[in-house]
């Protein structure tokens, strides 16, 4: 198993959160969701290129007829986060979901980064890119 532990402790760091476990909650809080927003070449070239603990929560979240909104908004990704956390303001899961996104590009290449940012809407493509 890899030692996510400088992830975590990154994730912890940026994301204003106060214990490991916290930052642990977010991270697949924040994969779920954006692996759910993902199609399906993106998000199986991105879990393959995680460590095999984040791969599984961007693969976890599975629906059989899924269209995913191509349009989704910034606040909603936030909020649907935020949900997923155990959270419920979305204008605070701003910065746990910069501090994961900043993260997850730390441990994958340029060319996932890339096909992520492609595969998000608009405003989510900007917090990726943001990070």
């Amino acid at each position: 198993m890899t030692d996510l532990s400088n992830y975590y402790q990154t994730v912890q760091d940026k994301g204003s959160l106060r214990t490991p476990a916290h930052a642990h909650r977010w991270s697949t809080a924040v994969l779920k969701t954006l692996g759910f927003n993902l199609d399906g070449r993106t998000k199986k070239k991105l879990a393959n290129a995680l460590p095999k603990e984040l791969g599984n929560d961007v693969k976890r979240i599975f629906w059989l007829l899924h269209f995913k909104n191509s349009q989704i908004s910034s606040h909603e990704f936030q909020n649907q986060v935020s949900r997923r956390s155990g959270n419920s303001d979305p204008h605070f899961a701003r910065t746990p979901i910069l501090a994961v996104f900043h993260g997850v590009k730390q441990l994958v290449d340029g060319n996932v980064q890339q096909a992520v940012a492609d595969a998000l809407s608009p405003e989510v493509r900007e917090l990726w890119e943001k990070a």
